[in-house]
Formats: C-alpha cells, sequence, structure tokens
C-alpha cells in the first residue's frame, strides 16, 4: 500500500491522538511477523478513528465485514458502551486464530461475537439493526455488501468502507485491475445514491462514510 500521507505527519497526528492499549502494539507486530498481506491491517489513526466514529454515533451494535487480525474489530469494540455488540466476518481461520488470541487480552473483547465463513452467506443469517457497518474485505464485492447491509442499517446509521482511494488507484489507473476497478464503480455508485449522505476521507487508504438518510 503507498503512503497517501507522508509517514512524518501520520506519526505527528498518532503523537497527539488517543494512546491505544498496549496489545495493539503487540497485535500489529505480531500481523507482520506472521501473516500474509500484513499490511491490510488498519493503521493506529484509523482504528482511532473508527473508535471514534462507533462513540459519536452512539452505536450499539457494529458489523465488521473483514475481521483480519482484528485490530479495527477490537478498537470499535472500545467504543461500543457495556453491553454493545461487534459481530465481524471473516474466512481465515489462521487470521481468525490470532484475533481472539488479542480479544482475550482486552475487557472489550467479550463485546465482539465472530462468524467464519463466506461473509454474503453470514450476512443471509444476520438480523439487524446494526448502527454501524465496516466495509474491510474482498473489493469485488463491495457492492454486493453494501446492498445487503442497507436493509440492515436504520435511518441515522452509517456505513463505512475502507480502502477506498486504494494507494491512488482509483483515480492514477483506474482501468489497472479487477480490485481497482471494482473501487472506481463502488464509489461512483454511493456518490449517486440518494438513500446517503457521504463523504470519502483521505484517512490512510481512503474511508468513504455513508450517512444513512
Amino acid at each position: 500500500m503507498i503512503e497517501i500521507v507522508p509517514a512524518k505527519y501520520e506519526a505527528y497526528a498518532e503523537a497527539h491522538s488517543e494512546p491505544v492499549a498496549p496489545w495493539f502494539e503487540e497485535l500489529r507486530k505480531e500481523t507482520y511477523a506472521t501473516m500474509e498481506g500484513p499490511q491490510m491491517q488498519v493503521g493506529r489513526l484509523e482504528g482511532d478513528f473508527l473508535k471514534m466514529l462507533v462513540r459519536i454515533s452512539r452505536a450499539k451494535r457494529v458489523l465488521e465485514i473483514g475481521m483480519f487480525t482484528g485490530y479495527s474489530g477490537l478498537m470499535m469494540a472500545e467504543g461500543l458502551p457495556e453491553g454493545g455488540e461487534l459481530v465481524t466476518c471473516d474466512v481465515d481461520p489462521k487470521a481468525e486464530a490470532l484475533a481472539k488470541k488479542y480479544f482475550a487480552k482486552s475487557p472489550h473483547g467479550k463485546k465482539i461475537q465472530v462468524r467464519m465463513g463466506p461473509a454474503l452467506e453470514t450476512l443471509k443469517t444476520l438480523k439487524g439493526p446494526f448502527d454501524l457497518v465496516f466495509l474491510d474485505a474482498d473489493k469485488t464485492n463491495y457492492g454486493a455488501y453494501y446492498d445487503a447491509v442497507m436493509p440492515m442499517v436504520p435511518s441515522g446509521g452509517l456505513i463505512v468502507a475502507d480502502n477506498t482511494l486504494w494507494s491512488g488507484k482509483v483515480v492514477d489507473a483506474p482501468e489497472a485491475e479487477v480490485d481497482t476497478r471494482a473501487l472506481v464503480a463502488f464509489n461512483a455508485r454511493v456518490s449517486k445514491d440518494p438513500r446517503v449522505e457521504k463523504v470519502l476521507v483521505t484517512v490512510r487508504d481512503g474511508m468513504m462514510l455513508c450517512f444513512k438518510k
């Protein structure tokens, strides 16, 4: 993943943001040491941003599509009130084992339910409402995930999609490969969807925020 924001500015922002619990740095290091594609893990600032979105939206139930090693899910769980719930979906058992290891370290891990299997199948078994949905799985299915979760999100809820700048390729090389084309199509579709107010923010690799009217 190409840095969109230079590292020195990221470091300055991190130094002036809320500190994170020690297990988040442990999780980051173990993810980079043991997992393929460790850059899929959200960064420190994006994690803090997600937690803040959960807090300011007063979410009680969160749905995450694409758990990976659990950094983003655990961050969002910290933002939930006592008794809140986060349902997170993934297909990789190695990632699941690492995520659960760190969920067990946190007092907020008890808020998290892990659902393994293809997310589109898992979604058929879930009932809303979910106050916030975070999309961070395979990019070619973003449109399908968006359709599937929209009925589960109430008016005033949020859908947040990660990687919507895709290292700048959505601008610089929009026809480059299948994931880029899928994200270009997703961004264009959301920008024209009258059901949501939207803003694409340049946090890390781009995040599309959709507020359901």
